[in-house]
């Protein structure tokens, strides 16, 4: 859909309220004594807190107050119809597991997204105080050095490139193969980045960032800041990611081109 001047500042707007909402919850418990953790996998560990859901339900309330028409997409608490055609997509702390175990590569993910994906994105950290923004003309970290653009990295071999993901497995063992054989062939590895390896992709920081088993509200935002930041994101056949499952994120057509082909090689087999 066509999104106005005028609608793309509201939007703007309402997105960095829901920033500012979500950010005294998750602090309000972060690294707290008595912080506890649900299991919501039966089978497995994901955890839930009383931040993850504290920190939706402000971003809820400043949407109902901001933009009531809109659609809401949460980890949380679900779906919420809307008739504006636009949906915002939130993720109240994307890696709990990082929260939980003290770590600063958690962060809040809002995006707003139409029928064809997200048009707009926020990747916050309320610890480190870094907020990276893209869509609508915007690229841009603010943080405790101030502003900066954000650009991703130009071209270089795969052998020179740093990759993350956030589990060493990645999702199942042929999924996890197919990541190896793109790491295996890179100069730098490192896990458990979290939302965060993807605001490093947009920094210029890193080249890849793969992984599986996705939500639509694990990539939304990132695909939206990473675009903006003139890289790219897709899916392991080179498709649209937005609906979730396999991302491959890269900071330029060249390093996307490099890994894909590793990757579909290896599915295939």
């Amino acid at each position: 859909m066509t999104v106005s001047k005028t609608t793309q500042t509201e939007l703007l707007r309402a997105a960095h309220a829901l920033a500012a909402a979500a950010r005294p919850v998750t602090l309000a418990h972060f690294r707290g004594a008595a912080l506890a953790a649900e299991n919501k996998d039966a089978a497995g560990f994901d955890p839930v807190t009383v931040a993850d859901r504290g920190a939706e339900k402000a971003m809820r309330a400043a949407l109902q107050d901001l933009r009531p028409d809109d659609a809401i997409l949460g980890e949380e608490f679900g779906h919420q119809a809307g008739t504006s055609g636009l949906t915002w997509v939130l993720d109240p702390i994307d890696g709990t597991r990082g929260y939980i175990s003290g770590t600063p590569t958690w962060g809040v993910l809002i995006s707003v997204a139409d029928e064809t994906g997200p048009l707009f994105g926020l990747i916050d950290q309320p610890y480190i105080g870094e907020r990276f923004a893209g869509g609508f003309g915007v690229a841009e970290v603010n943080g405790p050095t101030g502003r900066a653009a954000l650009q991703c990295r130009a071209p270089r071999p795969l052998a020179q490139a740093t990759v993350l993901t956030t589990f060493p497995e990645v999702g199942t063992p042929q999924e996890g193969a197919a990541f190896h054989a793109v790491a295996d062939r890179a100069q730098l590895t490192r896990y458990g980045m979290d939302c965060y390896g993807y605001a490093l992709l947009a920094a210029g920081q890193v080249d890849l960032v793969i992984e599986a088993g996705l939500n639509a509200y694990d990539i939304q935002a990132p695909i939206a800041v990473i675009q903006a930041a003139g890289g790219m994101v897709t899916d392991w056949a080179g498709g649209p990611a937005h609906e979730g499952g396999r991302a491959l994120a890269a900071a330029n057509a060249d390093i996307h081109a490099q890994a894909l082909a590793i990757l579909q090689d290896m599915l295939l087999d």
